[in-house]
C-alpha cells in the first residue's frame, strides 16, 4: 500500500484527492493547503484523511511515501526539492519548475534518492493521445508534417505564469510523447491586455528538423472553449477536439501527391486524395485516474514514469526559450546547435 499526502487543494489538488483515494493500492493519508476553508471541504469528503496547514507535517511524516505536489508554478522547485530529500516519491503538477536548471536539479536528487519523480502531464495518459501515438508509432500516418494546435478559453488567469506557460505546456508535453524527435528552435509572439499582467494571448512556433513545423495558438480571452489539434502527415491526417463529447479522435486519409512533370522540377504536379475518415474506439478511462495509477506502479517496479523528470525539463526548456523569444518580439531561439536541415538560413522569413 502506499501512502501519499497531497500538497494543495485548490483547483486541481480536489481532483487529485479524488482519484488517489478511488485507486487501487494507494491510500491518501493527508492533505494540506494554507486556506482552512479549503480543508473542510476535504474533511467533509473524506473524514479520516488528515488535513493541515503546515505542509513540512505532511513531507516529514515517515508514515508518507509519496507527495503530489498541486500549488502555484514558482513554488514547485522547493516543495518538490523538499519531498525528495525526505526520501518521497514526487508527483508534481505541470510545469515542473520554474526554470531548466531547477528542474535538472530535481532530477539529479530524485537519481540520487532513488524514488520517482514524475510530472502531471495529465493530457499525455488520455485515451486520445494515447491513440495518436500508437497511430504515430505505427508509421499510419507516414512523415509527420505539422502539428497545429489552439488551446483557447475565457480564464482562469494566472498571476504567475503568462498563457504559455499556462496552456502551451499541454501541446509541448503532447508533442514530446507523440513525436520521435525534439525541436530544435523556437519563436513566440503574444500581449497582455491587462495592466502589469503577465501575457494573456500568445502564439509559439517550433522548428524541427525535416521541415517539421508545430504551431500553438493559446488564449486566456476567447468566448468559447477550444481544444482543437491537427496532425498532418504524408499518409494521414488526424484531427483532435477534445471538447467533442464523442469521436475526439477522426483519422482522415487525406493528403497530396507530388510527381516531377516531364519539363522537370518547375513543372511539379500535385494531386489530391480524398479517402474515408474513420474514428478509432478510446479509452474512456479518466486521464487522472490512469496517471494515478502509473504513478503507483512506478513506485512499486521502481520504473521510470512515461511522464518523468527529463521529459518535464524538455517541456520547460522550450518554455523558457519560448519567454525569450517572447521578449524579443518573436526573434528565433535555438535550442540546440544548428544543423543544416534546421538553422536560421533554412527557416524562411524568421531570423
Amino acid at each position: 500500500m502506499v501512502r501519499i499526502g497531497i500538497i494543495g487543494c485548490g483547483y486541481w489538488g480536489p481532483n487529485l484527492v479524488r482519484n488517489f483515494a478511488e485507486t487501487t493500492g494507494v491510500a491518501v493519508a493527508a492533505v494540506t493547503d494554507l486556506r482552512p476553508e479549503r480543508l473542510d471541504l476535504i474533511r467533509r469528503r473524506y473524514p479520516s484523511i488528515k488535513t493541515t496547514t503546515d505542509h513540512r507535517e505532511v513531507i516529514d511524516d515517515p508514515g508518507i511515501d509519496a507527495i503530489a505536489i498541486a500549488t502555484p508554478v514558482s513554488t514547485h522547485f522547493t516543495l518538490a526539492m523538499q519531498a525528495l530529500a525526505a526520501g518521497k516519491h514526487v508527483l508534481v503538477e505541470k510545469p515542473m519548475a520554474a526554470t531548466s536548471r531547477q528542474a535538472e536539479q530535481l532530477i539529479e536528487e530524485a537519481e540520487r534518492r532513488r524514488v520517482v519523480l514524475m510530472v502531471d502531464h495529465t493530457f499525455v495518459y488520455t485515451g486520445a493521445v494515447r491513440k495518436m501515438k500508437e497511430l504515430i508509432d505505427a508509421d499510419q500516418l507516414g512523415r509527420i508534417y505539422y502539428y497545429d494546435s489552439v488551446r483557447v478559453n475565457l480564464g482562469l488567469f494566472q498571476h504567475d505564469v503568462n498563457v504559455l506557460w499556462d496552456l502551451a505546456v499541454h501541446d509541448l508535453s503532447i508533442l514530446g510523447h507523440v513525436l520521435p524527435v525534439q525541436p530544435c528552435a523556437v519563436s513566440a509572439t503574444g500581449i497582455s491586455h491587462v495592466p502589469g499582467g503577465p501575457e494573456n494571448i500568445a502564439y509559439l512556433t517550433l522548428f524541427f528538423e525535416q521541415n517539421l513545423i508545430a504551431h500553438i495558438h493559446v488564449n486566456w480571452l476567447a468566448p468559447a472553449k477550444v481544444r482543437r489539434t491537427l496532425i498532418g502527415g504524408s499518409r494521414k491526417m488526424i484531427i483532435y477536439d477534445d471538447v467533442e463529447p464523442s469521436e475526439k479522435v477522426k483519422v482522415y486519409d487525406k493528403g497530396i501527391s507530388i510527381n516531377n512533370g516531364t519539363d522537370g522540377l518547375y513543372k511539379m504536379l500535385i494531386s489530391y486524395r480524398a479517402g474515408d475518415m474513420w474514428a478509432p474506439q478510446l479509452d474512456i478511462t479518466e486521464a487522472l485516474r490512469t496517471e494515478a495509477e502509473h504513478f503507483v506502479q512506478c513506485i512499486e517496479r521502481g520504473a521510470t514514469p512515461i511522464t518523468s523528470g527529463r521529459a518535464g525539463l524538455e517541456v520547460v526548456r522550450v518554455l523558457e526559450a519560448g519567454a525569450r523569444s517572447l521578449k524579443k518580439r518573436g526573434r528565433l531561439v535555438e535550442l540546440t546547435p544548428p544543423s543544416v536541415a534546421c538553422s536560421r538560413a533554412k527557416i524562411a522569413g524568421i531570423g
